[in-house]
């Protein structure tokens, strides 16, 4: 149980998402654009949304891989694909209730947006009496 920050800031290692690689013009040239710009200890993280996208990810040996809107069962794949070559971290659609299933397809991580984005305010009001 519990959870922590794994990234406190774009500096911690390079997370390429689905518009970088659009971008750059495809997963190899955001992969080879990123080791070029970055020292060798700067980890490497790219987000993927399908299975085929996960097998380049690998073939490129990137650090990290940002499993991103997969349905637990497709999950499950994705961590047996990946079999300790990188990190496995699941992204989106991940709620209270989603996150037991997807905590037991085995991935290293589980980044929970909800916790953010899906907040309750709290109504803090401050009042100067002179």
């Amino acid at each position: 149980g519990g959870g922590s920050n794994h990234r406190f800031g774009l500096d911690d290692a390079v997370l390429i998402k689905d518009n970088h690689v659009a971008l750059a013009g495809g997963i190899r040239q955001a992969i080879e654009r990123a080791r070029a710009a970055v020292g060798h200890l700067v980890k490497i993280e790219l987000e993927v949304d399908t299975l085929a996208q996960l097998e380049q990810a690998l073939a490129l040996q990137v650090d990290a891989v940002l499993l991103d809107n997969m349905s637990p069962e497709t999950l499950g794949k994705a961590v047996a694909l990946v079999d300790g070559r990188a990190i496995t971290e699941a992204s989106g659609r991940v709620t209270p209730n989603t996150a037991p299933a997807i905590a037991g397809t085995g991935v290293d991580l589980i980044s929970i947006g909800w916790l953010t984005h899906s907040a309750p305010v709290l109504d803090i009001g401050l009042d100067f009496k002179p």
